[in-house]
Parts: C-alpha cells; sequence; structure tokens
C-alpha cells in the first residue's frame, strides 16, 4: 500500500513539473499589432491548418488545403466576422468542461481506461455536432468532412482511435485535445496553449508560475501515462485539490 501511494506521488510530481512549463515569448503578426505571448509557428500542427496573414484581425487566416479549408472563404480581416467566430469557439470550449465531468463520472463508477475512452470520444464527436446546431450549412460542412476523412459522419469511432494511437490511454487524451490552428485565428492560442504542451503539439518555452487553469492538463497527462488504478486515484486527489481551491 505505501509503495503504491509512492508511485502516486511520484507520477503527480512529475506531471506538475512538466504541467508548469510554459513560456515568455512575443510573436507579434497581425497589422493592428495584436501580439501572442506563444507562436502559433512553432506548432507544426496548427499550422498544418494556417497560413500567416499580416491583414487578418490576428495575423493567422485557415488554409485552402488543411482541416479548416472550410472556412478559408470567411473575410479574416473582418472585425465583426471574427469576433462572431470567436464568441463561438469559446463557448465550444466552455461545452468541453463537460468531458472533465463525464470523466469525474465514470471514475467514481470504477469504469476502465477503455470504458472511459470509448465514452469520452463518443462524446467529444457529439459536441463537435452540437457546435453547428444553429448552422445548418456548418453541420452539414463538418458531416461531409468527417464522411470524406473518416468514413462516417459521426467522426473518428474509437475502435479506429485504437488502431491509430495503439492504446486507449491515448484515445482518451485525444478526446480532450483542441484545434490549435482555429485558436490561433481566433486570438485564443495563449489561451488554451497549456493544453497544446500536454497534448504534446509543442515543447513548452520558459517557466511561469502555475495556477488551476492547469488541472485538466495534468488529469489528461496522468490518465496517459499512468496505470488505470493509479490514474484514477490521482485524478480524484487532483479534483479534490481543484474543489478546494
Amino acid at each position: 500500500m505505501k509503495k503504491h501511494i509512492l508511485n502516486i506521488k511520484g507520477i503527480l510530481t512529475a506531471i506538475l513539473a512538466v504541467a508548469i512549463v510554459l513560456g515568455a515569448c512575443v510573436f507579434s503578426s497581425a497589422a493592428n499589432g495584436f501580439k501572442y505571448k506563444h507562436d502559433p509557428r512553432q506548432n507544426p500542427s496548427a499550422m498544418e491548418d494556417i497560413v500567416e496573414d499580416d491583414e487578418a484581425i490576428y495575423g493567422f487566416r485557415p488554409s485552402e488545403t488543411g482541416s479548416l479549408k472550410m472556412y478559408a472563404e470567411y473575410d479574416w480581416t473582418d472585425p465583426d466576422v471574427v469576433e462572431s467566430g470567436r464568441q463561438d469557439r469559446i463557448e465550444y470550449h466552455k461545452s468541453v468542461e463537460a468531458l472533465y465531468e463525464e470523466l469525474e463520472k465514470l471514475t467514481a463508477e470504477g469504469k476502465s481506461i477503455e470504458e472511459t475512452a470509448r465514452a469520452i470520444s463518443k462524446m467529444r464527436n457529439d459536441l463537435r455536432l452540437s457546435e453547428y446546431e444553429n448552422d445548418p450549412e456548418g453541420l452539414a460542412a463538418i458531416k461531409a468532412r468527417n464522411f470524406e476523412k473518416y468514413g462516417h459522419e459521426e467522426g473518428p469511432l474509437p475502435d479506429e482511435l485504437y488502431e491509430k494511437y495503439g492504446s486507449w490511454e491515448m484515445v482518451l487524451t485525444k478526446a480532450f485535445s483542441l484545434n490549435s490552428g482555429m485558436d490561433a485565428c481566433l486570438g485564443l492560442y495563449d489561451d488554451y496553449y497549456y493544453v497544446y504542451v500536454a497534448a504534446k503539439q509543442v515543447e513548452p518555452d520558459e517557466p511561469e508560475k502555475a495556477d488551476r487553469s492547469f488541472v485538466p492538463v495534468i488529469i489528461i497527462a496522468t490518465v496517459a501515462v499512468a496505470s488505470a488504478a493509479n490514474a484514477f486515484a490521482v485524478f480524484a486527489l487532483i479534483r479534490a485539490k481543484k474543489r478546494k481551491n
């Protein structure tokens, strides 16, 4: 029992050490002088979907060849258009909080890593589609994109993700990942930079003080690197700490 506790503490300590390492670089590309603290150009995953544009409100716009090509026709130099998209994106990020609540529920029920990954992965697909519930054209476009990429409209299936990543831990981790390219186009890249670090899209920059916003990162990383028993035990400790704060 003592050894088990020490293992948990060791995992938690290591993850906390990684989670607090964030950057202090400043990047500016937009004509309006907007500045990012963390440079999206250093994130290959983001740059697969976007291109630099000095005239764009936040210095980037979707490329015509990446996974965000359906948004390339929008006017990314129009403040009203971009602000509307930004607010929709913020609401989407808020909806993702439901994933953490479901993860807590499944953990309390003693579900296995596979059961949890399957449930969370499906829920993530549903959330993505629900983002377009008031946008029939957008919904049709995202379903068409999913069909083109995965062969079905609902998005990647858990078994497909398992085959791609090789473990249910990684399937679960990927369910919490975000499109960093879209965040860069909408001025939100710095806000969710810690998630890109956790998802290993980028290497962290210089250290800065940690705060409660890192809790989801620690949860994700814990599940990804620990055994099921240790991961769920650490998760419970972190959630208790977050509530206390």
